[in-house]
């Protein structure tokens, strides 16, 4: 046996974990760690900002189902990646952080980047810990990794000290951890599962809402067969799009605000009565609706609404229960329930307002005629990443997912910036499918660099930047007889050319018509590409009726 270093006790734990992808920025002193990780069988993916191999991290995590990594080099690059850690964190998904540090014996001394990084990533996390060793690196990667990913799943830290890094351990010194096996599916309380399913059969007015704790478990199969047994009208929201398809007739998408409104039970599958669902309060929810709530986290039961019905549980597991009870006493929901009717024709009418939009082929391109044609493009395998405010809005009604996992957002944290990073993981984590992001003007620059890690590693990625000049809508020129609105951006920008300056394509659309011959040929290219769409800087969302987050 020899004495290796931390960097290769450290990658090969990884790897050990389950850590298939590292994401990040190297330099001192994290460069061995990155080199004995790709020697160790990880993919190293290097990015070009510490926030966007963060989001990478975390979205690699939820499509594989199992933590990765990101590794970051000390001070500065730790805390541009606390917004990753923060956003996994409240999206409840799992990644590992690995930051560089200064070595411990010139703590205290303002050495080169030194901060206090474990404290500083305590409150975005599930774990946070420093590796004082090398010989302690295994129990304290298997650590960070089972937290991170068992129960409500979090994001996790790691200090790794430059002493440790380059410090020696004998081979026979390092205790022998085993993998981290997947995370136990706990069940529910059956009282509480045959409650849930008694009070959606005597609701007038049941609805299920599909959240993308459904997704993170693997839920979709008892998903779909539970609302084709009862027939139950379901609601999915935005990354619980695809956990059943979204052109299903259950579907409700349509018609999101009438069905809240008048749902007197709500069956809640793995979502949180946050800011996505207006709290579950009125004006958006019945005073009186009846809250029946599948959850991982007992603390998440009767959070804003009391619950009727609590079971805290994996969600695969508790839907093969509803299922087990399902077989014992088959029951569907009426059919001609006066909820479906008023259902169907609120569909109609809101399809109906925005059909002038739609079909709108003179310029200048509003969002509903740009979608029309970008739905066009899409096919059922495209994973889509939705990002911006309105275009991340709009996009969620009229861009359909037919499979879980295909659709990832701002999330619960409401972030910008995660677009090319989610992107870029999601291409790497599923080679031969095609990644499609769409983004706003604004969106797009939080990240738009990126564009060159997309070309360096030559990734299917189609990047679509809707160009309203600014944040919810800039102005057609600049102003010159005063400043500039605070929300505006440039005004003739080619944001198409940041991806053609890397050897990518690029297309730059300012008609209707030029849109499907842009996305065509972007599909025909089938490598790095862009299409930038400029839109009436007035574009907007259909009325809505209540204002946002009322």
């Amino acid at each position: 046996m020899a004495s290796i270093t931390g960097a290769t006790v450290m990658a090969r734990e990884l790897k050990k974990q389950g850590v298939d992808y590292l994401f990040g920025i190297v330099g001192f002193p994290v460069v061995p760690i990155a080199i004995e990780a790709q020697k160790a069988g990880i993919t190293y993916i290097g990015m070009r900002n510490e926030q966007s191999a963060s989001y990478a991290a975390q979205a690699a995590s939820y499509l594989l189902g199992r933590p990765q990594a990101c590794l970051v080099v000390s001070g500065p690059g730790v805390i541009h990646a606390l917004a990753g850690l923060a956003n996994a964190q409240q999206n409840c998904w799992p990644m590992l952080l690995i930051g560089g540090s200064s070595a411990q014996q010139r703590d205290g001394m303002m050495d080169f980047q030194e901060e206090h990084q474990v404290e500083l990533c305590r409150p975005y996390c599930k774990y946070s810990a420093r590796v004082e060793a090398p010989a302690r690196i295994p129990f304290l990667v298997e650590q960070a990794i089972r937290t991170s990913w068992y129960g409500r799943p979090g994001a996790a830290y790691l200090d790794m000290p430059d002493d440790v890094i380059l410090g020696r351990v004998e081979e026979e010194e390092l205790a022998a951890v085993p993998a981290v096996a997947d995370p136990p599916r706990s069940l529910a309380d059956p009282t509480s599962v045959a409650a849930a399913l008694d009070a959606l059969k005597g609701a007038s007015n049941p609805l299920v809402i599909v959240g993308k704790g459904m997704a993170w478990s693997r839920a979709e199969s008892e998903v779909r067969r539970f609302i084709e047994h009862t027939q139950l009208p379901f609601l999915a929201t935005p990354m619980g799009k695809g956990v059943v398809p979204d052109d299903h007739p259950l579907s409700v998408g349509g018609a999101r605000s009438l069905a809240l409104q008048q749902a007197d039970a709500v069956l809640l599958l793995g979502a949180r009565l946050n800011w996505i669902l207006h709290y579950g309060l009125p004006p958006r929810f019945n005073p009186d609706v009846k809250v029946l709530q599948v959850d991982i986290a007992a603390d998440q039961i009767s959070h804003n609404v009391h619950s009727h019905a609590a079971m805290v549980g994996d969600g695969k597991a508790v839907m093969q229960q509803f299922l087990q009870l399902l077989d014992q006493q088959p029951w569907q929901y009426a059919p001609d329930a006066a909820f479906r009717t008023a259902i169907a024709e609120k569909i109609a009418q809101n399809e109906a307002a925005v059909a002038p939009q739609v079909n709108q082929d003179e310029g200048p391109v509003n969002y509903y005629r740009a979608f029309r044609d970008i739905k066009e493009f899409l096919s059922p395998d495209d994973i889509i990443i939705g990002e911006g405010a309105n275009t991340m809005d709009i996009g969620r009604t009229q861009m359909a997912n037919v499979h879980p996992r295909h659709r990832l957002d701002a999330g619960s944290y409401g972030t910008m910036g995660i677009g090319l990073g989610f992107a870029i993981a999601a291409s790497v984590t599923n080679p031969g499918k095609r990644v499609v992001a769409v983004q706003g003007d604004s969106a797009f620059g939080f990240s738009g660099m990126e564009c060159e890690t997309i070309c360096r590693y030559n990734l299917p990625i189609t990047v679509i930047v809707l160009n309203n000049n600014g944040i919810g809508g800039g102005l057609s020129a600049m102003p010159t007889d005063r400043q500039a609105p605070p929300n505006m951006l440039l005004p003739g920008a080619h944001y198409e050319g940041v991806m053609e300056a890397f050897g990518g394509k690029g297309w730059y659309c300012t008609e209707p018509s030029q849109i499907k011959p842009a996305l065509d040929a972007a599909a025909a290219w089938g490598g790095p590409a862009l299409v930038h769409i400029t839109l009436d800087t007035k574009a907007n969302r259909k009325p809505q009726e209540f204002a946002w987050k009322s």
